[in-house]
């Protein structure tokens, strides 16, 4: 398969993270340097051949800090660049990597063209660093193309040689460089000597329309972690959060939770007021299954609705933008059991 993309245009939205530090040579202090000198410091672009611009945002932000601003501001980026690129790499920090990249994929409707996230786990003025290998295959994954079509026009995080679709991601490790897993979809494509594509995996749109942004987010939606012991002041603070509107609940297993009559009252109380409350489960592998056991019969029950193998990080976003799009409790619950962009996987027998 012939990819290589002599006069793909690249942009390149640096947010901040790791990868833009730089060491101050006076102080040894770890600074952000300007993405505009990126070339001085990577060379090896210019062995590329890809026409490659970058926007960075002022200041840059630790990816801690990012949330539904920073997300339509990238978003608005790549709209009012759409038609002048062949595809993006946004450089962001790994800590909330996951959440935007969740977010962009829902905000970024009728995508056609590739939007690859990455970052390091070494600031890229390291000698060691990740962020020059994980930003060049990054790059050549975004200008890739196919019969004149982009291979993964969808939205992805590319991190130690794999590429991996980005609502499916969490970060895993703090220390190491392979941080990202996705435990519940294949890897859209491997780095070795050659970046191997498995097409099957990759997301693509059936029709071709023009790329509709959306801006609208709403932020009251909480996540309940259960645990053994856990308070009924606890899970009534945040059930009556004013305002709120949707949760995601970390359950046990394949979506268990206490059946404490208490707390299966509260729960129903809550949907009766037009709470949505997604059961996902607390393991890193897996899907929930409320029909399995009798405790997630129970949460059926009481209108609780199943998040299926969806990340945490994914159900938040998902919350968020449905709700921030003015649906009712009752259409956000329609397109919760729905896959969107690929987010989730609904078993055979509940389609």
């Amino acid at each position: 398969m012939n990819t290589q993309q002599e006069n793909a245009s690249i942009l390149l939205i640096y947010t901040g993270g790791t990868i833009g530090m730089i060491e101050n040579s006076e102080t040894g202090v770890l600074e952000s340097f300007n993405f505009q000198h990126l070339k001085e410091h990577m060379p090896e672009l210019k062995k590329l051949g890809y026409g490659v611009s970058t926007i960075q945002f002022d200041p840059p932000m630790d990816s801690s800090e990012m949330g539904p601003e920073s997300w339509t501001k990238i978003v608005k980026i790549i709209a009012d660049n759409y038609n002048t690129y062949d595809g993006f790499v946004v450089l962001h920090g790994t800590d909330t990597m996951s959440f935007t990249a969740s977010a962009l994929s829902f905000m970024l409707e009728n995508l056609s063209k590739p939007v690859i996230l990455t970052g390091s786990q070494l600031p890229i003025g390291m000698l060691r660093t990740d962020g020059k290998e994980n930003l060049i295959t990054a790059i050549e994954i975004a200008a890739a193309k196919e019969n004149g079509q982009p291979i993964v026009p969808e939205v992805c995080i590319f991190f130690e040689n794999d590429l991996m679709r980005g609502n499916r991601t969490s970060k895993i490790n703090a220390d190491h460089f392979n941080a990202f897993r996705s435990y519940n979809y294949p890897v859209l494509a491997h780095a070795g000597i050659y970046i191997k594509y498995d097409d099957r995996q990759i997301y693509h749109s059936v029709s071709r329309k023009p790329l509709k942004p959306h801006y609208l987010l709403d932020r009251n939606v909480a996540i309940l972690k259960l645990f053994p012991g856990i308070s009924p002041l606890v899970i009534e603070s945040i059930l009556n959060i004013p305002g709120i509107k949707g949760i995601v609940m970390e359950t046990f297993g394949s979506g268990n939770a206490p059946s404490q009559e208490w707390f299966l009252n509260m729960l129903k109380d809550a949907v009766d007021r037009g709470i949505v409350i997604v059961n996902i489960t607390q393991c890193s592998a897996g899907s929930v299954e409320m029909h399995r056991y009798e405790t997630g019969h129970k949460l059926l029950e009481a209108g609780v609705i199943s998040g299926f193998d969806s990340t945490t990080e994914s159900a938040v976003a998902k919350l968020m933008f449905l709700f921030g799009h003015g649906l009712s409790p009752e259409e956000v619950k329609e397109h919760m059991n729905c896959s969107l962009i690929g987010e989730i996987s609904i078993p055979e027998t509940l389609r």
